[in-house]
């Protein structure tokens, strides 16, 4: 368990202290990480595939997916407008749209990596005893350049603390979502400490479906996969709704995403007051993913 934990997490810190100045290089290594995530989710489904009763699991990736989805952000939206009440923001608006089509794109070309995955697994006929194998070296590789994006984000110590909008957000979405991972777990009757390893992914779900599938198989990789990835698609509809009234809500329920792939749309229906808060929110919970995801799982066993 301690090997295995340790084998995770060494490339994540080993890669936490480059401090890296290039841009060239650094826009490199962002193009290898989405290179990367693509290559481990196609693996993914070929992990699917190899699943015997492929039915019946994808009925349980299903279940798993509703039943956490419904109960973690159930658990998120019933406490995040307190934030608004006790530290209301003042957020400006614009008039700028951004298309809802063209930020799911990237979310749709995801699911569709994973599904030609199945297919291929499924309509070819080969051996897929190496895909667990090669999933776990470039899932090491990958946790290494995200270490760097870490370290490199521009944020300091200083400006994390300093942000206290940003810090209570992040607080409220770990504890809210491991409330919600606890109930979930035992509805599903399944370990609890898989349930707060299911509800540590706060929205990142490209990495959260790999380290899930790395420590406990397909399925769970699946649903932990399709739990997050939900979430990103409906804070793109949430937020321009409610942020005018409810900003920390709103920033908050995007979670992880909040720092990069929401940004645009919480910017332009915002304002520029609430970047920082995004930024410094989501770079908390995309920096504690791993460290929490690999925590429970070495738990869990």
């Amino acid at each position: 368990m301690l090997a295995g934990m340790l084998f995770i997490f060494t490339p994540l810190i080993v890669g936490y202290l480059f401090s890296i100045s290039n841009q060239k290089l650094l826009e490199k290594i962002n193009k290898y990480t989405s290179s990367l995530v693509y290559i481990i989710l196609s693996l993914m489904g070929l992990s699917l595939a190899s699943l015997d009763n492929l039915g019946s699991n994808l009925q349980t990736i299903l279940l798993y997916t509703s039943v956490f989805f419904f109960i973690i952000g159930g658990c998120n939206l019933l406490v995040l407008p307190f934030i608004d009440r006790a530290l209301p923001l003042q957020t400006e608006h614009s008039q700028k749209r951004i298309p809802f089509s063209s930020m799911a794109l990237e979310s749709v070309k995801l699911v569709a990596v994973v599904g030609a995955g199945l297919l291929v697994g499924l309509l070819l006929p080969f051996d897929l005893s190496w895909v667990d194998t090669a999933s776990e070296w470039i899932l090491f590789v990958l946790l290494f350049l995200i270490g760097i994006q870490l370290r490199n984000s521009g944020l300091t110590l200083r400006q994390i603390l300093l942000n206290k909008h940003g810090m209570i957000i992040a607080l409220v979405i770990i504890l809210t979502s491991w409330c919600g991972g606890l109930i979930a777990a035992f509805f599903l009757d399944i370990p609890y400490f898989r349930g707060l390893a299911m509800a540590s992914g706060f929205g990142w779900y490209s990495l959260s479906g790999i380290l899930m599938g790395d420590a406990f198989g397909p399925v769970y990789g699946g649903a932990s996969f399709m739990i997050e990835l939900l979430r990103e698609l409906i804070a793109l509809v949430m937020i321009p709704m409610m942020i005018k009234t409810r900003p920390c809500t709103a920033i908050g329920y995007a979670g992880a995403t909040a720092m990069d792939f929401t940004l645009p749309v919480i910017q332009t229906s915002g304002g520029v007051r609430c970047v920082p808060i995004a930024i410094v929110s989501g770079f908390i919970l995309s920096l504690l993913v791993p460290v929490f995801m690999l925590f429970f799982v070495s738990l869990a066993g």
